[in-house]
């Protein structure tokens, strides 16, 4: 009876401290997503495997399902919880980003991906991001006899190791997401700009030297070449993305008549938007890209008004996750950017994402709720 009242003490607290707008926008964006793998993406991807018709759609419920569970969960820590278990989790995510080069998966040409004991197979870098962000933040946040130009350096020193990680699988999209959420953690604590504008240079000249001399990245070069040079004949996917918007118009063709998903293999993770405008019409597209700008908004509202430095960067460095993301995924399928490979967070299918996507929303609903008074 004593715990009974407890957990509803707590469970109210939470209930009542909670920023309700952001916790609807996060369900309403999952279950778009959940809307759309089963009524349009699910059926082609199930069919190319010849699996049963409702596999994807089925397994994408379970991770959202799952990824709630992890949403109410870190969403009721408390501060020092919540660090500590931050801490721990990226060690851990860290260890096994640093086994994908050992016991990993290869698919396609890039080992990103490892199969642990039970565990379904699983990117660990998106696992990684949210926690990644919490010790970041700590670095710029704490040691306050450092300044802040070492503070810079510690907190790149920590990101470099997973850099070239991700270099040696490769995965350029994820190295560019990173990165660009380290600039933001700095660019908001307060560096300089001539610091800040070093740092972006020197990054994009290392990165330009990978790209353009370094044989393992040649395939990077042929994308960029092939976006600059659409004629070039290695734009297919691009092509066919690009191709499926304009044929569905501003309302569609229809439920099950779009025909992007028999063209590209990974529709339904990497061209997601495409596959929707095609079979409900851009004007659905600007809606969900709505969604994401009022989540956006509404984060941004709450970063303004909290006081507390170390959550303010958190969740600077979560929004900026989502954010980036979702224009690097939009940029590729209307063919303003070179192929990536980059889900769309929220709607695109896939285990790593969905699971990397509900930390960063445990991490903003808890770093939120606090701040609204009844």
């Amino acid at each position: 009876m004593i715990n009974k009242i407890i957990l509803s003490d707590i469970y109210f607290n939470w209930w009542r401290n909670l920023d309700k707008i952001i916790l609807f926008l996060f369900i309403l964006l999952f279950f778009l997503g959940l809307f759309f793998s089963f009524v349009s993406t699910s059926l082609i991807a199930s069919d190319k495997l010849d699996t049963n018709s409702y596999y994807f759609f089925i397994k994408h419920l379970i991770f959202v399902v799952l990824g709630f569970f992890i949403i109410v969960s870190i969403s009721l820590l408390k501060d020092d919880n919540l660090i500590k278990l931050s801490i721990f989790l990226f060690l851990v995510t860290f260890l096994f980003l640093v086994l994908v080069p050992i016991i990993g998966v290869e698919i396609k040409g890039s080992k990103r991906w490892i199969n642990v004991g039970f565990l379904p197979r699983f990117q660990p870098v998106e696992i990684l991001k949210p926690f990644l962000i919490i010790v970041l933040s700590l670095v710029l946040c704490n040691f306050k006899n450092l300044s802040l130009i070492y503070k810079y350096f510690l907190s790149f020193t920590i990101m470099l190791p997973i850099i070239f990680l991700l270099i040696g699988q490769p995965d350029i999209g994820q190295t560019i997401l990173i990165f660009i959420t380290w600039f933001s953690l700095i660019f908001v604590s307060g560096v300089s700009l001539i610091i800040f504008f070093g740092f972006f240079l020197s990054s994009g000249l290392i990165l330009s030297y990978m790209i353009f001399f370094v044989e393992k990245f040649s395939y990077i070069k042929i994308r960029l070449f092939a976006f600059l040079n659409p004629s070039s004949g290695n734009n297919y996917q691009s092509e066919r993305a690009s191709e499926a918007i304009i044929n569905g118009g501003f309302f569609g063709k229809g439920i099950g008549e779009g025909k992007l998903n028999s063209k590209i293999p990974e529709a339904h993770t990497d061209y997601i938007v495409s596959v929707i405008s095609e079979e409900f019409g851009i004007i659905i597209v600007i809606l969900i890209m709505l969604i994401y700008l009022i989540l956006a908004f509404r984060i941004l509202k709450k970063i303004s008004e909290e006081k507390n430095d170390l959550s303010k960067l958190i969740l600077v460095g979560c929004v900026s996750i989502i954010l980036t993301q979702s224009f690097i995924h939009v940029g590729v399928n209307i063919r303003m950017m070179p192929t990536t490979g980059m889900t769309l967070p929220f709607l695109s299918y896939g285990g790593s994402s969905i699971i990397g996507t509900s930390l960063l929303c445990g991490l903003i609903l808890n770093l939120t709720k606090r701040k609204i008074n009844y």
